[in-house]
C-alpha cells in the first residue's frame, strides 16, 4: 500500500495540513469537536503509525474513523483499508460503461428496472470504497466522469431538438444521481470543472430547464436539476457577451431568465438551492452583470424583512456570501452597505435568527466583508513553525511599514463576531473564530493584539477563580468553546505574540478541566478538545524558544489529560498535542519515552490508560507529583462514579512504585475530602483510602507500614455514622465497607483498640442494606473480619435475624455466608450450610430467585474454603445434600415479568457443581472414603445436569454450561484406587467434538453447537437429559436457536438406522420413544407435552420417521403418539396445545400404516368448537395433501379445504364439509 519511507526526525515531526479533510468540516461539527477532525486528525495518524512501526507519508491524508460513547469508553473501530491508487479503475469503467449503454427514451417495468439500480449500487459502493480518500481518483477524473456528462449534455440537445420525445424517468434519474455521486464525492469545485463548457451550451441548457415539459421540472428529478444549475454556473463563467443570445429589441433578456431561473430555485429545500447559489453568485461576479447585483441586494432585504421561511434566505445568504469571497474587492466595496444592511435586517428577524445554519451563513457574510476590506496581507510577520534548517530559524516576511486605516466597520463586525463566538451551536461559533481570525491576519500587529485581547477576555465572563470552574453556569460551556475555537485559529496563523503567551497558556490550563454537571451528565468536553487543539496549534506555530518557560507545565497537563481525561477522543487529542511538543521543540523531558507510553492505541482504553499507562509514565519523576495531584484533586471528585473508582486505583498504581513515601502522603490529602460536604467528594476519598490500604497490605513490607494501614483506617471516623447509614448514601457506605474490609487488623477488632468505634455498625447496617453493591461489600468486611476471630454467634444471629426476613435480606445472607473464611475458624460452617440448604428448598424455601441463586453460588465458596480440612468440618452426607440441591436447582424455571430468572439459578447451578467436582477431585487423595462424598452416579447426574443446560435455549445458559463441561471434559481423575467408576462416559467422542477445533467459537453459537451436541446421544448414560434439553430448544421461539437444533436433529435422525442392538449407538425407533417418554412423563402438564410435540412435528415434517412403522415397536410408539395427540381434544384449552396435536395428527396421515386411525380422529380438529382451530387445520392439512406423498387421491378433498369458509359462525356448514372431507378419505384409503 503505502510507500514506506525513513525520517531522520521522529514521525511526530510530520507536517500535514490541517485543513485538508476529506469530509464536510461543518457537517461533522456537529457530531463532535470540530478540530479533531480537521486539523486535529493528521496527529492522531501519525500516531498510529507510531504504534503499527511504520513511517507516515507527509503528503497523503488518511482518515481515521472512530466511534465513541459518552458513557462507555469502549470503542468500536472499522479498520480501514488504505490505497495508495485507484485499484478499480477497470471495474468502474466497465460498470459505467453498462449503465451508459441503457436506454434512457425505452420506457420499462419495474422488473426490469431492478438490475439497473444494481448496476448503478455497484457504482456507488466503488465511491463508498474511497470516500475518505477521494484525491485518489483525481488522475482518472475527466476519464471518469467525461462520458457521464456527454450522456447528459447529448440528452439535453436531443430533448430541445425534439421536445415531445419520450424519456424514461428512472433511468434518467439514475444518471443524474450518478452525476451528483460524482460532485458528492469529490466536491462540486472540482467537478464543475469537467462539465461541458462551451458557448453555445447556454442556450442548450436554459431551454432545458425551463422547457414545460422538461424532466427538470419532475418534483422527483432533483439530482438532474442540481446538475444542470452547476452546468449553467459553468457556463456563465465564460467571458463573453450575454447580450449576444438576446433577440432584438430584448437587451439583457438572456440575463434575466438566468437570474429567473436560479431564483426560482432558490428558496428549495433540497441541493436545488446549493446549485441555484452557485449560478446566481456566478453570474453577479462577472463585470458585465455586476449593475445587476444591487438590484439583488434590494430583493434580498426585502424578501430577509418580511420572510419566516428559512430556505429563501438560506439560499440568498449564500450568494452574498460567495459573492464577498470570490468578487472582485471593488465589488464588494461598493456594495458593502447594502451587503451589511442585509446582515442588520436578518439580525431584527428574531424567528430566522433563531435557525442555526442561517446564524451561521450570517456570520461568515459579515467577516467576509471585513475581510474584503482590508489589504490583503496587511501583516508579513507570521510564524509558520521551524523551517527544515539546522539552525531551526523562523520564517519571516518584512513588515510593512505604512500605517493601514482600518475601516469603521471592523470594529462592528468584530463585535458581532465575538458574540458570535458565544452562540449555543458548534457550528457557529466556529465559524465566527474563523472570521476572527482572517480578519486579525490582515489587520496591523497592534489591532490584532487587541482582538486577541478581546478573545481572551471571553474567558474571564464566567471564571472568578481557578476553583470556581465546577460552579460555572452552562452557558459558559459555548463561551469558553467559543473562545478556544478563536485562538486555536489565531495560533494556526502564527498571530499570538510570544508576550501573551503566558496569559493564553494560563487560560488553557483551565480549559483542559472544564467539566460542568448537568443532571446526570456534564458538558465542556468539547472545550478541553478545543483546547488541545489550541496547544496543538501553538506547538506548530510559536518558536521552541518562546514555548520554553511553559514546557515543563504544558508537558505536565497534556500528559495528564491524555491520561486521565473521561473521554476518549479527548485523551487522544491531548496526546496528538503533547506528540506536536515532542517532534518540533524537544522542550518536554522524557518526551518520546512518555509519548511511546501515551500513544493513540495505549489512551485509548480508559482502563488501560488509567492503570497501565499512567504508571509507566509516573515512573519518570518529573510527572508523577502532577499525577497523584490530578488525581487527589480532579478525578477523585468527579461527578461519575466510575471515574472515582478508577482514579482511586490508578492513584494505588502510582504510589506502589514508592508506597512507603508516596501512600503515605496520599492518604493524609484524600482525609481531607472526608470532611466536604460533596458525598462525591466523600465516596471518592473513601475509595481513594481503600485502595491505599490494600496497597499497604500487600506490599512485601508490609509488617512495617502496619501503623500507616491502621491510620488508614482511622481516617474513617471522620465520616459521621449517619451520612454513612443514610439510604440516598449507598455508594458512601458501600466505599466505607470496603475500606474496612481493607483496613481491619486484629487491634482495631478489639473495642478497646479500634479507632473506628462503630465499624460493626457499618457493616451490620450494610449487610442490611437493599442495595446489591452495598450488600456485597458488606459481606467482604465481614470475610475480612472473620480472618481474625471466630465469627459463629455473628452467623447464629444472621441466620435467625436474616432467614425469615424481608427477599434483601435473605439475599445478604446467603451471600454473607458464602464469603466467611471458615479455614480460618469454623464459624459454625455447618448451620451455615444448613441455612443455605432450608433457602433453596422448593416447598419451604425462600420464593426470591436472587436469594436461592445467592445461596446456590455461596455452596462451592464454602466447599472450596474448608477443602484443606473437608472432613473435619463437613460430612459427607451434607456433601451430598449439597450435591442434590445444585442438581434439584438446574430445573428451576422460574419465570416472572423479567423473563426467565430461573436461568439465573440454573447458571449459579452449573457453576456451583462444576466447582464441586473440581475441588473434590482435587482433594481425592485426602479424603478417606472418596464414593461417599462424591457417589459416581451423582457424578454422571452432574454431566448429564450439565450437558441439558449446555443445549438448552438461552445463550448464555449455555456458554456458561458450556465452558464448565470442557474444564471437566480436561479434569484429571480423582486419586482414588479405582477412578474407573468417575470416568465420563465417551469422553474420547467429545474431547473430538468440542476440543479439535481451535477456532471454537463457544457454545453459545448455536449453528456450531447443536450439528456436534446431537452426536452425543449416542451415548446412553447421558442421553435422557440431552435429550430434553434438545427438546426444549427445539419448541424455543428464539429462531436464531430453534432454526440450527432443528436442522441439526432432523439431520442426525435421518442418518439413524431404524433399530439396532449396538451399545452406545442410537436408532430411530429408541429417539421417538424417549421422545414419547418426555410427554408421557407428565401428560397433564403443557410445559412437559408441547415441547416434546414440537419436536416429533419437526421430525415427521421432514419424514425423518417415514421408515419406522416397518419395525413392530417402532409402531407402537407412534400408535400411542397418535393417541396422545387425540385424546381429549375437545377438553383441551391450551390454544398451542391444540395446535401442535392437530399438526403432528396431520403429519401422521401420510404414514400407511396410521393413515385409517388418523383420518377418523381428524374430525375432532376440522369441526373443533374454536373456529381458530378448524381454519389452522384445514390450512395445515391442505399444505401436508398437497406436498407430500399419500398415495390416495385428495384433489376433491384439497378443494373443499379451499372453499370452504372454516372461521364461519354456521357451524351446520362447517360441520357438514368436515364430514365430507373424512368420507372421501375414508373411501379413498378403502379404495
Amino acid at each position: 500500500m503505502w510507500t514506506r519511507t525513513t525520517h531522520p526526525r521522529l514521525p511526530s515531526t510530520t507536517r500535514v495540513d490541517p485543513r485538508r479533510s476529506s469530509a464536510p468540516v461543518l457537517v461533522r461539527a456537529v457530531r463532535r469537536s470540530l478540530w479533531s477532525l480537521k486539523a486535529f486528525r493528521a496527529s492522531a495518524i501519525t500516531q498510529r503509525g507510531i504504534a503499527s512501526g511504520s513511517s507516515y507519508h507527509p503528503n497523503r491524508e488518511l482518515a481515521v474513523r472512530t466511534m465513541e460513547s459518552a458513557h462507555a469508553d469502549t470503542e468500536t473501530a472499522e479498520d480501514r483499508k488504505l490505497y495508495a491508487t485507484f485499484e478499480d479503475y477497470e471495474e468502474f469503467v466497465t460498470l459505467r460503461d453498462q449503465f451508459l449503454a441503457l436506454d434512457l427514451y425505452s420506457d420499462s417495468s419495474a422488473d426490469e428496472n431492478r438490475p439497473d439500480a444494481i448496476l448503478h449500487r455497484k457504482i456507488t459502493l466503488i465511491f463508498d470504497k474511497y470516500q475518505e480518500q477521494p484525491y485518489l481518483l483525481d488522475p482518472y477524473l475527466e476519464q471518469l466522469f467525461g462520458p457521464v456528462v456527454e450522456t447528459l449534455k447529448d440528452h439535453a440537445k436531443k430533448f430541445v431538438s425534439r421536445s415531445s420525445v419520450a424519456v424514461a424517468n428512472w433511468r434518467l434519474y439514475l444518471l443524474a444521481l450518478l452525476v451528483y455521486h460524482f460532485i458528492k464525492f469529490r466536491g462540486y469545485k472540482t467537478i464543475t470543472r469537467f462539465f461541458p463548457h462551451e458557448i453555445a451550451d447556454l442556450t442548450v441548457v436554459l431551454d432545458y430547464i425551463t422547457a414545460p415539459n422538461s424532466p427538470a421540472q419532475d418534483p422527483t428529478q432533483w439530482p438532474l436539476r442540481y446538475a444542470v444549475l452547476l452546468w449553467l454556473s459553468l457556463v456563465c463563467m465564460i467571458p463573453f457577451d450575454l447580450e449576444q443570445f438576446d433577440e432584438a429589441g430584448h437587451v439583457g433578456e438572456t440575463a434575466t431568465r438566468i437570474e429567473d431561473i436560479a431564483k426560482s430555485f432558490l428558496g428549495k429545500a433540497g441541493v436545488d438551492r446549493e446549485g441555484a447559489a452557485i449560478l446566481l453568485s456566478r453570474l453577479y461576479m462577472r463585470k458585465d452583470m455586476t449593475s445587476r447585483f444591487p438590484g439583488f441586494l434590494s430583493y434580498a432585504s426585502n424578501t430577509i424583512d418580511g420572510s419566516v421561511d428559512p430556505f429563501p434566505v438560506m439560499g440568498i445568504l449564500r450568494v452574498v456570501c460567495e459573492v464577498a469571497k470570490l468578487g472582485s474587492a471593488e465589488q464588494v466595496q461598493m456594495q458593502k452597505a447594502s451587503m451589511l444592511k442585509i446582515a442588520q435586517v436578518l439580525e431584527g428577524n428574531q424567528q430566522l435568527m433563531g435557525n442555526t445554519l442561517i446564524r451561521k451563513l450570517r456570520s461568515k457574510l459579515i467577516a467576509r466583508i471585513v475581510i474584503r476590506l482590508l489589504p490583503a496581507k496587511a501583516r508579513r510577520l507570521r510564524a509558520k513553525g521551524r523551517a527544515l534548517t539546522a539552525e531551526g530559524n523562523m520564517q519571516t516576511d518584512a513588515l510593512d511599514e505604512e500605517d493601514i486605516e482600518v475601516p469603521e466597520e471592523v470594529e462592528n463586525v468584530l463585535g458581532e463576531l465575538f458574540r458570535a463566538l458565544r452562540d449555543k451551536d458548534t457550528i457557529v461559533r466556529y465559524s465566527a473564530a474563523k472570521g476572527v481570525a482572517r480578519i486579525c491576519e490582515r489587520l496591523p500587529a497592534d489591532f490584532a493584539e487587541q482582538v486577541l485581547d478581546q478573545v481572551l477576555q471571553l474567558f474571564a465572563i464566567h471564571s472568578i477563580a481557578v476553583a470556581s470552574i465546577y460552579d460555572m453556569p452552562s452557558v459558559a460551556e459555548s463561551t469558553w468553546h467559543g473562545a478556544c475555537l478563536a485562538c486555536a485559529e489565531m495560533a494556526r496563523r502564527g498571530l499570538i505574540p510570544d508576550e501573551r503567551l503566558a496569559a493564553l497558556v494560563g487560560w488553557l490550563y483551565k480549559a483542559l478541566y472544564f467539566d460542568i454537571r448537568k443532571g446526570a451528565h456534564s458538558i465542556g468536553s468539547n472545550v478541553r478538545d478545543a483546547a488541545s487543539y489550541v496547544l496543538w496549534s501553538l506547538a506548530r506555530a510559536q518558536s521552541a524558544e518562546a514555548l520554553k518557560p511553559h514546557a515543563l507545565d504544558l508537558a505536565h497537563h497534556l500528559v495528564t489529560v491524555s491520561l486521565f481525561d473521561r473521554e476518549i477522543h479527548i485523551r487522544r487529542a491531548a496526546s496528538a498535542a503533547f506528540q506536536e511538543y515532542v517532534g518540533r521543540t524537544s522542550l518536554f523531558p522524557h518526551g518520546i519515552d512518555v509519548l511511546r507510553k501515551t500513544d493513540f492505541y495505549a489512551i485509548g482504553i480508559r482502563r488501560n490508560a488509567f492503570l497501565v499507562a499512567a504508571r509507566e509514565v509516573a515512573e519518570h519523576a518529573e510527572y508523577r507529583p502532577f499525577l497523584i495531584d490530578h488525581l487527589l484533586s480532579v478525578t477523585l471528585r468527579h461527578w461519575d462514579p466510575a471515574m472515582r473508582q478508577i482514579g482511586a486505583q490508578s492513584l494505588r498504581a502510582i504510589c506502589e512504585l514508592d508506597v512507603g513515601t508516596l501512600a503515605p502522603q496520599a492518604a493524609s490529602r484524600a482525609a481531607k475530602l472526608l470532611k466536604v460536604p460533596d458525598s462525591g467528594d466523600v465516596h471518592g476519598a473513601l475509595l481513594a483510602l481503600t485502595e491505599l490500604a490494600t496497597a499497604f497490605r500487600d506490599a512485601p513490607n508490609s509488617q512495617d507500614l502496619e501503623p500507616e494501614r491502621r491510620k488508614v483506617f482511622a481516617f474513617l471516623s471522620t465520616v459521621p455514622l449517619t451520612t454513612i447509614q443514610s439510604p440516598r448514601q449507598e455508594l458512601i457506605a458501600e466505599a466505607a465497607c470496603r475500606l474496612i474490609a481493607a483496613g481491619i487488623s486484629y487491634p482495631e477488632i478489639q473495642h478497646a483498640q479500634s479507632t473506628v468505634p462503630y465499624w460493626r455498625q457499618v457493616v451490620d447496617s450494610g449487610l442490611r442494606s437493599r442495595s446489591v453493591m452495598v450488600q456485597e461489600a458488606a459481606a467482604v468486611a465481614l470475610a475480612a473480619v472473620s480472618r481474625f476471630v471466630d465469627c459463629s454467634a455473628v452467623v447464629d444471629r444472621l441466620i435467625k435475624e436474616f432467614e425469615a426476613g424481608s427477599p434483601s435480606m435473605q439475599q445478604s445472607l446467603a451471600r454473607a455466608l458464602g464469603v466467611m473464611d471458615y479455614a480460618s475458624h469454623p464459624h459454625g460452617v455447618d448451620n451455615a450450610v444448613r441455612c443455605l440448604l432450608r433457602m433453596v428448598d422448593r416447598k419451604n424455601g425462600s420464593q426470591d430467585v436472587e436469594a436461592r441463586r445467592n445461596a446456590f453460588a455461596s455452596m462451592p465458596d464454602i466447599l472450596g474454603n474448608v477443602s484443606d480440612k473437608l472432613a473435619q468440618n463437613l460430612s459427607a452426607e451434607l456433601i451430598c445434600e449439597m450435591t442434590d440441591a445444585l442438581l434439584d436447582g438446574l430445573t428451576d424455571y422460574t419465570s416472572d415479568e423479567r423473563g426467565d430468572v430461573g436461568s439465573w439459578v440454573r447458571t449459579a447451578c452449573v457453576k456451583g457443581l462444576a466447582s464441586f467436582v473440581e475441588t473434590l477431585f482435587a482433594h481425592s487423595a485426602a479424603v478417606h472414603d472418596f464414593p461417599r462424598y462424591l457417589p459416581s452416579d451423582k457424578f454422571h447426574g452432574v454431566i448429564g445436569g450439565i450437558l441439558k443446560q449446555g443445549v438448552e435455549r438461552l445463550d448464555n445458559v449455555r456458554h456458561q454450561a458450556g465452558e464448565s463441561f470442557v474444564g471437566l471434559l480436561l479434569l484429571p481423575p480423582p486419586a482414588v484406587q479405582d477412578p474407573r467408576p468417575w470416568q465420563i462416559h465417551g469422553g474420547a467422542k467429545m474431547k473430538e467434538l468440542f476440543l479439535s477445533d481451535n477456532d471454537s467459537v463457544g457454545w453459545n453459537d448455536s449453528s456450531w453447537l447443536f450439528p456436534r451436541a446431537v452426536q452425543l446421544l449416542d451415548i446412553e448414560r447421558y442421553r435422557e437429559q440431552l435429550l430434553a434439553g434438545l427438546v426444549l430448544s427445539t419448541s424455543t421461539k428464539t429462531d436464531s436457536t430453534q432454526r440450527p437444533v432443528a436442522s441439526a436433529l432432523v439431520a442426525y435422525a435421518l442418518r439413524l438406522p431404524i433399530a439396532t442392538d449396538l451399545s452406545d449407538h442410537y436408532d430411530q425407533r429408541g429417539l421417538a420413544r424417549d421422545l414419547l417418554a418426555q410427554a408421557q412423563k407428565n401428560p397433564g402438564s403443557n410445559n412437559a407435552v408441547i415441547p416434546s410435540l414440537q419436536t416429533y412435528n419437526v421430525l415427521l415434517e421432514a419424514d425423518a420417521f417415514e421408515n419406522l412403522p416397518q419395525d413392530p415397536e417402532g409402531l407402537q410408539t407412534l400408535r400411542s403418539l397418535l393417541s396422545l395427540v387425540s385424546k381429549n381434544v375437545s377438553r383441551l384449552k391450551n390454544p398451542q396445545r391444540i395446535n401442535v396435536s392437530m399438526r403432528c395428527l396431520v403429519n401422521l396421515l401420510p404414514l400407511k400404516e396410521l393413515r385409517r386411525d388418523c383420518v377418523s380422529q381428524l374430525l375432532q380438529f376440522l369441526a373443533h368448537q374454536y373456529p381458530r382451530v378448524r381454519a389452522d387445520t384445514a390450512e395445515y392439512l391442505y399444505l401436508v395433501l398437497s406436498s407430500k406423498e399419500t398415495g390416495i387421491e385428495t384433489e376433491e378433498v384439497e378443494e373443499i379445504l379451499l372453499e370452504t369458509e372454516w372461521s364461519s359462525g354456521d357451524k351446520a356448514i362447517v360441520d357438514g364439509a368436515a364430514k365430507r372431507c373424512i368420507e372421501l378419505l375414508q373411501s379413498a384409503q378403502s379404495t
